[in-house]
């Protein structure tokens, strides 16, 4: 046995028995069987109904104990606030949760696992085995641009559907949806510079993890990055790789200036060099000089050099005055060097001149001030057309009651505001919407504006409604929704706060609803 081999021993006492060890092999198998059409939209190890938490199962179980499994329940998937401290986010990781709902079945080694662990009798292992994710799924496009306090997502169907996918739509949403977020940070600041900076995704080495390492690039993707250094990434989604060498290239020749000309034999239409191995300026630039003209004297270019330490806001400045001084203008500066939107922003107020910015580290961890992790919910909002909602002592956690719709209110194609309604609720201009987390501070909605529907029905009946987008088409939306912001949204310190507000309709029914609940806790 491949596990046997591997040392993996069974151990005593273990619910695993033989025939689970034998299972266990088939797992292995079956871990990547859907990687293997390689999908451009799709790459996850996240296939096994197991991704959750022990809690989404004992709960169905003790749903289906009590006849609840099949009521029709409504959850909505919504963040409290935007990270890193910014204004927004960038919605990222659907097409990839899609993928996984489709394909979600419980196999003889899922069920023989659960059996093992003693906790669930074999009716709820027979309805596991018929389990189908047959809801309906209401979102934002992916690449659009969202905000706290909205629904993002939207399930309706059984409960014992739509509890069941809790954990897996979370883990995959909050975290590309992080990664996106951070990526377009960097990428707006980097095209703030002279002259506009590209970003490029250098991080899969610091990843947590080879799917944690596929799902980032796939997000800073869709959040403006323009390459990868990732090569299965690339390969599954289509995104272009990029990169240079390593110090240890030029440590394997006797020179540097025999590394850096061994590299551009080798790759002379995809030449980078790292010129920072021993002395930027006194050895790794000149000789990178040198072999651009002799490149350029061949027919051939030299495509960029690159930094990786040092103050490079200097650094850069004066690569740019050598190459300019050389004839070497077409040559692009790259830097990088954990790097992340505020090192970006500090090099360009620096008057540095870095043409390409490979950011990692931050980038794939969504490192930084208010990241990390997104805190993003997923809460139950109604229970067979009753509206539900959890009050909770901290009233900055109490959640919105009642089956919603979410519109954008734009003018010029200029976003607004947002307005979160009941659902079928008419919303017109000039109506009142109230902050949900301050129903105190209430506005109008503004005169001569667009009110129009920003989410959509992704899948029905556990199907999909729409054609898979190319990675190209979401990154495209992602910007034009960044350039079409209220002034101040996108700023990296004390960003504008967009406004979201509920509608009169459904901020009447949350009162409501929190004035029965008080009620009844003291009747």
């Amino acid at each position: 046995m491949e596990l046997r081999a591997k040392g993996l021993p069974v151990p005593t006492g273990s619910p695993f028995t033989e025939e689970i060890f034998e299972l266990l092999e088939r797992a292995l198998k079956l871990r990547r069987r859907f990687l293997n059409a390689c999908d451009p939209t799709f790459v996850t190890d996240v296939v096994s109904p197991l991704f959750t938490d022990l809690y989404q199962l004992t709960m169905l179980a003790g749903y289906l104990r009590h006849g609840l499994h099949e009521q029709e329940a409504t959850f909505d998937l919504y963040i409290r606030r935007a990270p890193f401290e910014g204004g927004y986010a960038v919605w990222a990781g659907l097409e990839t949760a899609l993928s996984m709902l489709e394909s979600w079945r419980f196999e003889d080694v899922h069920l023989a696992y659960l059996r093992g662990l003693g906790l669930f009798d074999e009716t709820f292992l027979a309805y596991l085995r018929d389990w189908r994710f047959r809801a309906t799924v209401t979102t934002f496009p992916e690449g659009r641009v969202v905000f706290p306090n909205e629904p993002l997502l939207t399930v309706t169907g059984a409960l014992g559907e739509g509890q069941l996918v809790e954990t897996a739509l979370l883990n995959v949403l909050n975290f590309q949806t992080l990664v996106a977020t951070k990526a377009s940070r960097a990428v707006l600041t980097a095209a703030n510079g002279e002259r506009a900076g590209s970003v490029v995704e250098f991080g899969a080495r610091r990843a947590q993890g080879p799917d944690g390492a596929d799902s980032a690039t796939r997000a800073a993707f869709v959040g403006g990055a323009t390459g990868t250094s990732n090569v299965e990434a690339g390969m599954a989604f289509g995104i272009p790789v990029v990169g240079t060498h390593a110090h240890a290239w030029v440590e394997a020749f006797a020179s540097e200036l025999d590394a850096f000309r061994a590299y551009a034999a080798a790759f002379p239409n995809d030449c980078t060099l790292l010129i920072d191995t021993f002395d930027t300026l006194a050895s790794g630039l000149p000789n990178a000089i040198r072999v651009g003209l002799e490149m350029k004297a061949r027919g051939q270019r030299l495509r960029g050099v690159r930094l990786d330490s040092g103050d490079l806001a200097y650094l850069s400045r004066k690569c740019r005055e050598a190459l300019d001084a050389a004839g070497l203008a077409d040559v692009r500066v790259v830097a990088s060097n954990d790097l992340d939107e505020f090192v970006i922003d500090s090099v360009i107020r620096e008057g540095g001149r870095v043409d390409v910015f490979g950011v990692g580290t931050r980038l794939v961890t969504g490192g930084g001030p208010g990241g990390g992790a997104l805190g993003g919910v997923y809460k139950l909002v109604d229970l067979a057309g009753t509206p539900k909602m959890k009050l909770t002592a901290d009233r900055a956690k109490s959640t919105v009651p009642g089956r919603k719709r979410v519109l954008r209110v734009r003018r010029d194609g200029r976003a607004l505001l947002d307005v979160v309604a009941l659902e079928g609720e008419d919303v017109r201009p000039s109506q009142l919407v109230t902050d949900p987390q301050n129903p105190l501070n209430r506005t109008r909605i503004p005169s001569n504006v667009e009110v129009e529907d920003a989410r959509q029905v992704v899948m029905r009946d556990g199907q999909r409604t729409h054609d898979r987008e190319e990675l190209a088409v979401l990154r495209d939306r992602a910007a034009n929704d960044l350039a079409n912001l209220p002034e101040g949204t996108t700023r990296l310190l004390n960003p504008h706060v967009y406004r979201v507000g509920l509608s009169e309709k459904l901020q009447d029914l949350r009162s409501r609803k929190i004035a029965e609940l008080e009620a009844s806790l003291h009747s």
